[in-house]
Protein backbone atom coordinates (compact mmCIF):
# COMPACT_ATOMS: atom_id res chain seq x y z
CA UNK A 1 0.00 0.00 0.00
CA UNK A 2 1.17 3.65 -0.79
CA UNK A 3 2.15 6.54 1.71
CA UNK A 4 -0.68 7.76 0.32
CA UNK A 5 -3.49 5.38 0.50
CA UNK A 6 -2.08 4.50 4.12
CA UNK A 7 -2.36 8.51 4.84
CA UNK A 8 -5.67 8.63 3.85
CA UNK A 9 -6.91 5.66 5.49
CA UNK A 10 -5.27 7.08 8.99
CA UNK A 11 -7.54 10.19 8.21
CA UNK A 12 -10.50 7.84 7.43
CA UNK A 13 -9.81 6.03 10.50
CA UNK A 14 -9.62 9.64 12.61
CA UNK A 15 -12.79 10.70 11.41
CA UNK A 16 -14.41 7.57 11.90
CA UNK A 17 -13.55 7.54 15.77
CA UNK A 18 -15.13 10.52 15.83
CA UNK A 19 -18.31 9.62 14.35
CA UNK A 20 -18.84 6.79 16.74
CA UNK A 21 -17.88 9.03 19.67
CA UNK A 22 -20.55 11.46 18.39
CA UNK A 23 -22.83 8.98 17.79
CA UNK A 24 -23.00 7.12 21.04
CA UNK A 25 -22.74 10.75 23.25
CA UNK A 26 -25.97 11.62 20.60
CA UNK A 27 -27.84 8.17 21.20
CA UNK A 28 -27.43 8.27 25.16
CA UNK A 29 -28.25 12.07 25.49
CA UNK A 30 -31.27 11.63 23.23
CA UNK A 31 -32.76 7.88 23.57
CA UNK A 32 -32.48 7.87 19.28
CA UNK A 33 -29.25 6.58 17.91
CA UNK A 34 -28.56 3.70 15.74
CA UNK A 35 -28.83 5.01 11.95
CA UNK A 36 -30.89 8.33 12.12
CA UNK A 37 -27.06 9.41 13.84
CA UNK A 38 -24.83 7.21 12.30
CA UNK A 39 -25.71 8.11 8.40
CA UNK A 40 -25.73 11.77 8.46
CA UNK A 41 -22.60 11.69 10.35
CA UNK A 42 -21.06 9.42 7.93
CA UNK A 43 -22.10 11.05 5.09
CA UNK A 44 -20.52 14.00 6.11
CA UNK A 45 -16.99 12.22 6.60
CA UNK A 46 -17.14 9.98 3.06
CA UNK A 47 -18.18 12.91 0.48
CA UNK A 48 -15.54 15.70 2.80
CA UNK A 49 -13.04 12.64 1.87
CA UNK A 50 -13.75 12.99 -1.53
CA UNK A 51 -16.14 10.02 -2.24
CA UNK A 52 -19.10 10.65 -4.87
CA UNK A 53 -22.32 11.65 -3.32
CA UNK A 54 -24.21 8.40 -4.37
CA UNK A 55 -21.52 6.10 -3.09
CA UNK A 56 -20.83 7.59 0.06
CA UNK A 57 -24.78 7.49 0.91
CA UNK A 58 -25.10 3.58 -0.02
CA UNK A 59 -21.60 3.22 2.33
CA UNK A 60 -23.11 4.89 5.17
CA UNK A 61 -26.18 3.34 4.87
CA UNK A 62 -24.79 -0.48 4.51
CA UNK A 63 -22.61 0.39 7.43
CA UNK A 64 -24.91 2.13 9.28
CA UNK A 65 -27.42 -1.46 9.27
CA UNK A 66 -23.79 -3.61 9.97
CA UNK A 67 -23.43 -1.67 13.03
CA UNK A 68 -27.10 -1.77 14.38
CA UNK A 69 -26.18 -5.57 14.28
CA UNK A 70 -23.20 -5.39 16.55
CA UNK A 71 -24.72 -2.55 19.05
CA UNK A 72 -27.77 -3.96 18.59
CA UNK A 73 -27.97 -7.30 20.20
CA UNK A 74 -26.48 -6.01 23.56
CA UNK A 75 -29.27 -3.29 23.66
CA UNK A 76 -32.01 -5.88 23.18
CA UNK A 77 -30.73 -8.23 25.30
CA UNK A 78 -30.85 -6.34 28.28
CA UNK A 79 -34.15 -4.58 27.23
CA UNK A 80 -35.29 -8.18 27.25
CA UNK A 81 -34.04 -9.14 30.88
CA UNK A 82 -35.57 -5.84 31.88
CA UNK A 83 -38.97 -7.77 30.55
CA UNK A 84 -39.46 -4.44 28.13
CA UNK A 85 -39.65 -6.56 24.76
CA UNK A 86 -43.11 -7.55 23.66
CA UNK A 87 -42.38 -10.69 22.14
CA UNK A 88 -46.17 -11.21 21.22
CA UNK A 89 -45.68 -8.52 19.01
CA UNK A 90 -42.28 -9.67 17.74
CA UNK A 91 -43.63 -13.06 16.51
CA UNK A 92 -46.68 -11.07 14.65
CA UNK A 93 -44.85 -8.37 13.26
CA UNK A 94 -41.66 -10.09 12.71
CA UNK A 95 -41.89 -11.59 9.19
CA UNK A 96 -43.18 -9.39 7.72
CA UNK A 97 -40.55 -6.82 9.02
CA UNK A 98 -37.89 -8.94 7.52
CA UNK A 99 -39.88 -9.65 4.42
CA UNK A 100 -39.74 -5.77 4.39
CA UNK A 101 -36.25 -5.16 5.13
CA UNK A 102 -34.90 -7.37 2.58
CA UNK A 103 -37.30 -5.64 -0.26
CA UNK A 104 -35.90 -2.25 1.00
CA UNK A 105 -32.02 -3.18 0.65
CA UNK A 106 -32.24 -5.20 -2.39
CA UNK A 107 -34.38 -1.93 -3.99
CA UNK A 108 -31.86 0.61 -2.26
CA UNK A 109 -28.71 -1.02 -3.64
CA UNK A 110 -30.83 -0.52 -7.43
CA UNK A 111 -31.51 3.39 -6.52
CA UNK A 112 -28.84 6.33 -6.83
CA UNK A 113 -28.00 7.54 -3.69
CA UNK A 114 -29.17 10.86 -4.38
CA UNK A 115 -33.02 9.34 -4.13
CA UNK A 116 -31.44 7.42 -0.82
CA UNK A 117 -30.40 10.87 0.23
CA UNK A 118 -33.67 12.78 -0.41
CA UNK A 119 -35.37 9.72 1.15
CA UNK A 120 -33.42 9.68 4.13
CA UNK A 121 -33.94 13.68 4.65
CA UNK A 122 -37.62 13.53 4.27
CA UNK A 123 -37.75 10.85 7.22
CA UNK A 124 -35.79 12.72 9.54
CA UNK A 125 -37.51 15.97 8.92
CA UNK A 126 -40.90 13.95 9.32
CA UNK A 127 -39.58 12.67 12.86
CA UNK A 128 -37.93 16.05 14.06
CA UNK A 129 -41.48 17.21 13.68
CA UNK A 130 -42.63 14.25 15.71
CA UNK A 131 -40.15 14.85 18.25
CA UNK A 132 -40.69 18.09 18.92
CA UNK A 133 -44.50 18.41 18.73
CA UNK A 134 -45.41 14.91 20.23
CA UNK A 135 -46.72 13.86 23.69
CA UNK A 136 -46.53 11.15 26.03
CA UNK A 137 -49.91 8.96 25.07
CA UNK A 138 -52.33 9.03 27.75
CA UNK A 139 -53.89 5.70 26.64
CA UNK A 140 -54.05 3.08 29.23
CA UNK A 141 -53.82 0.29 27.09
CA UNK A 142 -51.38 -0.95 24.58
CA UNK A 143 -53.10 -2.03 21.62
CA UNK A 144 -50.97 -2.62 18.37
CA UNK A 145 -52.62 -2.66 14.92
CA UNK A 146 -53.08 -6.68 14.07
CA UNK A 147 -54.36 -8.33 10.75
CA UNK A 148 -53.55 -6.71 7.63
CA UNK A 149 -52.76 -2.98 8.48
CA UNK A 150 -50.31 -4.60 11.45
CA UNK A 151 -48.81 -6.69 8.29
CA UNK A 152 -48.76 -3.60 5.89
CA UNK A 153 -47.10 -1.57 8.91
CA UNK A 154 -45.09 -3.41 10.10
CA UNK A 155 -43.87 -4.36 6.40
CA UNK A 156 -43.48 -0.73 5.35
CA UNK A 157 -41.10 0.18 8.81
CA UNK A 158 -38.81 -2.92 7.69
CA UNK A 159 -38.56 -1.59 4.36
CA UNK A 160 -38.42 2.10 4.86
CA UNK A 161 -35.63 1.25 7.51
CA UNK A 162 -33.36 -0.59 5.66
CA UNK A 163 -33.54 1.72 2.70
CA UNK A 164 -31.91 4.72 4.63
CA UNK A 165 -30.29 2.63 7.41
CA UNK A 166 -32.16 3.05 10.63
CA UNK A 167 -32.91 0.50 13.50
CA UNK A 168 -36.28 -0.27 14.79
CA UNK A 169 -36.37 2.84 16.87
CA UNK A 170 -36.75 6.24 14.59
CA UNK A 171 -40.19 4.74 13.41
CA UNK A 172 -41.23 1.99 15.68
CA UNK A 173 -40.97 4.19 19.09
CA UNK A 174 -43.82 6.75 17.43
CA UNK A 175 -45.98 3.79 16.45
CA UNK A 176 -45.75 2.29 19.82
CA UNK A 177 -46.19 5.41 21.60
CA UNK A 178 -49.40 6.20 19.82
CA UNK A 179 -51.03 2.81 20.20
CA UNK A 180 -50.25 3.10 23.93
CA UNK A 181 -47.10 1.36 24.68
CA UNK A 182 -45.18 2.60 27.56
CA UNK A 183 -41.77 4.64 26.59
CA UNK A 184 -39.70 2.12 27.86
CA UNK A 185 -41.87 -0.88 26.58
CA UNK A 186 -41.63 0.47 22.97
CA UNK A 187 -37.89 1.40 23.32
CA UNK A 188 -37.30 -1.87 24.33
CA UNK A 189 -39.42 -3.82 21.43
CA UNK A 190 -37.81 -1.06 18.95
CA UNK A 191 -34.43 -2.35 20.09
CA UNK A 192 -35.36 -6.07 19.06
CA UNK A 193 -37.13 -4.69 15.96
CA UNK A 194 -33.92 -3.47 14.85
CA UNK A 195 -32.15 -6.49 15.01
CA UNK A 196 -34.76 -8.12 12.85
CA UNK A 197 -34.10 -5.42 10.03
CA UNK A 198 -30.78 -4.94 10.39
CA UNK A 199 -28.68 -8.49 10.00
CA UNK A 200 -30.70 -9.24 6.75
CA UNK A 201 -30.36 -5.72 5.40
CA UNK A 202 -26.95 -5.48 6.24
CA UNK A 203 -26.40 -8.60 3.97
CA UNK A 204 -28.28 -7.51 1.63
CA UNK A 205 -25.96 -4.43 1.26
CA UNK A 206 -22.73 -6.26 0.95
CA UNK A 207 -24.39 -8.47 -1.88
CA UNK A 208 -25.66 -5.31 -3.84
CA UNK A 209 -22.75 -3.65 -3.55
CA UNK A 210 -19.98 -6.45 -3.91
CA UNK A 211 -17.64 -5.64 -7.13
CA UNK A 212 -18.41 -2.06 -7.30
CA UNK A 213 -15.88 0.59 -7.84
CA UNK A 214 -14.83 3.47 -5.75
CA UNK A 215 -15.66 2.33 -2.20
CA UNK A 216 -13.77 3.14 0.70
CA UNK A 217 -10.68 0.67 1.67
CA UNK A 218 -12.19 -2.36 3.09
CA UNK A 219 -14.95 -2.44 2.20
CA UNK A 220 -17.27 -5.53 1.73
CA UNK A 221 -19.60 -4.47 -0.96
CA UNK A 222 -21.69 -1.69 0.76
CA UNK A 223 -20.25 -2.34 4.43
CA UNK A 224 -17.11 -0.62 5.41
CA UNK A 225 -15.17 -2.77 8.12
CA UNK A 226 -12.91 0.35 8.94
CA UNK A 227 -15.82 2.02 10.13
CA UNK A 228 -17.80 -0.62 12.25
CA UNK A 229 -14.57 -1.77 13.99
CA UNK A 230 -13.99 2.54 14.36
CA UNK A 231 -17.84 3.45 15.07
CA UNK A 232 -19.20 0.31 17.27
CA UNK A 233 -16.56 0.67 20.19
CA UNK A 234 -17.04 4.06 20.55
CA UNK A 235 -20.39 4.21 20.37
CA UNK A 236 -21.03 1.91 23.33
CA UNK A 237 -18.15 3.81 25.28
CA UNK A 238 -19.48 7.29 25.00
CA UNK A 239 -23.42 6.37 25.08
CA UNK A 240 -23.49 6.33 29.00
CA UNK A 241 -21.90 9.81 28.86
CA UNK A 242 -24.86 11.16 27.23
CA UNK A 243 -27.09 9.23 29.13
CA UNK A 244 -25.44 10.52 32.35
CA UNK A 245 -25.52 14.26 31.06
CA UNK A 246 -29.41 13.65 29.41
CA UNK A 247 -30.64 13.09 33.24
CA UNK A 248 -29.58 16.11 33.94
CA UNK A 249 -31.58 18.32 31.42
CA UNK A 250 -35.15 18.96 30.96
CA UNK A 251 -36.95 15.96 28.47
CA UNK A 252 -38.75 18.70 26.08
CA UNK A 253 -34.95 20.62 25.62
CA UNK A 254 -33.63 17.04 25.05
CA UNK A 255 -35.85 16.54 22.41
CA UNK A 256 -35.92 19.71 20.49
CA UNK A 257 -32.06 19.62 20.42
CA UNK A 258 -32.38 16.18 18.57
CA UNK A 259 -35.24 17.82 16.32
CA UNK A 260 -32.74 20.36 15.83
CA UNK A 261 -29.85 18.36 15.11
CA UNK A 262 -32.09 16.30 12.60
CA UNK A 263 -33.46 19.25 10.64
CA UNK A 264 -29.55 20.28 10.31
CA UNK A 265 -28.67 16.75 9.11
CA UNK A 266 -31.89 16.80 6.88
CA UNK A 267 -31.44 20.26 5.33
CA UNK A 268 -27.34 19.53 4.69
CA UNK A 269 -28.71 15.80 3.01
CA UNK A 270 -31.20 17.44 0.74
CA UNK A 271 -28.95 20.51 -0.50
CA UNK A 272 -26.59 17.88 -1.93
CA UNK A 273 -28.60 15.42 -3.12
CA UNK A 274 -31.19 18.13 -5.45
CA UNK A 275 -27.52 19.66 -6.52
CA UNK A 276 -25.69 16.42 -7.57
Amino acid sequence: METQDISSLVIFAMALIAVGAGAGLVAGLLGVGGGIVIVPLLFQVLTMLGIELGTAMHVAVGTSLATIVINGMSSARAHYRKGSVDTALLRSWGPAIAVGAITGAAFAGLTRGTLLSALFACVALCVAVYMFWSRESTRETAAAPSGLAGTGIAGCVGLLSSMIGIGGGTLMVPILSASGYPIRRAVGTASAVGLIIAIPASLAFVITGWGTPDRPPFSLGNVNIVAIACIAPLGVLFAPIGARIAHGLPPRLLRWVFALFLVISATRMLYAALSG
